[in-house]
C-alpha cells in the first residue's frame, strides 16, 4: 500500500494528449462514509474539473463496470446518481473509444474525449481500484 494513499482511480489517456481522470482527493469531512474526489478532463481543445462524492456502493459499481467493459460492453458509471457520470464507449463517433463526462445535474455540460487507451487498461483499472478499495474502505463508515 505504501505511505501515501492511492490517489487516481481512473486513468484513461492517449498519446494525443486526451485524458479522463479520476482523483480521490481524502475523506469527506462532512460525511463519513464518503471520499472526495474530482473527475478531471485535459484535451488539446479544453480542460476541465468537476467535483465529484465517492462512497463504497460507487467503487463497487465501478468494479462492475470493468467486468462489462471487458466484456466487450459500453458503460454508464453514475449514471443514475445526482453529480457527473462517466460514459465508456468502446466504438465511439470516431471509430475509436471515447469518454464521455456529463453532468447534466450541475453545469449541464457534457464533454466527449476520444482516446486510445493502452491494451491492458481494464487490467490496470482493476488495480487501481484494489488500492483505493483496500486503502479508504475500512476508514469509510456507514
Amino acid at each position: 500500500m505504501g505511505d501515501s494513499p492511492p490517489r487516481e482511480l481512473i486513468r484513461l489517456a492517449d498519446d494525443e494528449g486526451n485524458s479522463v481522470t479520476v482523483n480521490v482527493l481524502g475523506r469527506n469531512v462532512r460525511w463519513a462514509a464518503g471520499l472526495d474526489a474530482e473527475i478531471v478532463v485535459k484535451t488539446p481543445f479544453v480542460s476541465g474539473r468537476i467535483d465529484l462524492a465517492l462512497y463504497v456502493s460507487k467503487l463497487k459499481s465501478w468494479a462492475s463496470a470493468l467486468d462489462r467493459l471487458d466484456a466487450g460492453e459500453d458503460v454508464a458509471w453514475m449514471e443514475m446518481s445526482r453529480g457527473p457520470s462517466i460514459v465508456i464507449q468502446l466504438t465511439g463517433e470516431r471509430d475509436c473509444p471515447e469518454v464521455v463526462v456529463e453532468d447534466e445535474s450541475g453545469s449541464m455540460v457534457t464533454v466527449r474525449v476520444p482516446l486510445v487507451p493502452p491494451d491492458d487498461w481494464i487490467a490496470d483499472h482493476r488495480q487501481r481500484l484494489h488500492r483505493v478499495m483496500d486503502y479508504w474502505v475500512p476508514m469509510l463508515s456507514g
